[in-house]
């Protein structure tokens, strides 16, 4: 498989489709039966939703987490996770020092399997997940902005960005890379690669950036375990 090839990376994420233990998590956060109407009738999103935008919805593994968290270290201010699932993310970011930290799904089974998550943890009045449309989600005021989408929908994303990042926000995609934009710095293999990019007013940076070494990748904590 290529590196950056959007269409090989998303046949072996359907393909890999939800693990037991994510099955598990989720009947077990929301109720059986409540999953089985999720899974049947939502997954991977809303009916409305056009086929060309869906992608499957598969929770960010461990190493995916620690990955985007690697490219976002020594950074501060409020980080925003489009498209936000179980909340992981955003449940590690906030962790990490990164505050706010503001997750935005569609899907509400999603956002209600995320609160509960930060709950457990001992962090539901810290982190906040919104069960909103991410284009209509405000930009302006996100330095840190965390996308796991289907590449579809990147291109359309990289205009929303483009319009309304503030001048030194980072963008870190994971498991695809945004279509035209370089990355500052790369990390992780096949479906854990993780891109991020600089914003820089005019737009993204031009250079690549080496990526930091995978021995300095911090530990990503368990959404369960406070």
């Amino acid at each position: 498989m290529e590196p950056d090839d959007p269409a090989e990376a998303l046949t072996e994420l359907r393909q890999r489709g939800l693990g037991w233990v994510e099955l598990l998590q989720a009947a077990a956060g929301s109720g059986l039966a409540v999953y089985a109407v999720w899974a049947l009738l939502l997954q991977p999103g809303f009916r409305r939703v056009p086929l060309r935008l869906q992608v499957p919805y598969a929770g960010a593994s461990a190493r995916q987490v620690e990955n985007v968290l690697s490219l976002l270290r020594g950074r501060s201010g409020k980080l925003v996770d489009l498209g936000s699932g179980d909340g992981r993310i955003v449940l590690a970011a906030h962790r990490c020092g990164l505050r706010p930290a503001v997750g935005y799904e569609l899907n509400p089974w999603l956002v209600g399997l995320a609160r509960l998550h930060a709950w457990k943890a001992g962090c539901a009045g810290s982190v906040c997940y919104h069960r909103e449309d991410l284009w209509k989600v405000s930009l302006r005021d996100c330095y840190n902005v965390s996308v796991f989408l289907a590449p579809s929908v990147l291109p359309l994303l990289e205009g929303k960005l483009q319009a309304e990042l503030p001048e030194g926000a980072r963008v870190v995609s994971g498991r695809f890379p945004l279509p035209t934009w370089q990355p500052a710095a790369v990390v992780g293999e096949g479906l854990d690669r993780v891109w991020a990019y600089d914003f820089h007013g005019g737009g993204p940076g031009e250079q690549a950036a080496p990526a930091p070494s995978s021995a300095s990748v911090p530990r990503a904590p368990d959404p369960q375990t406070g």
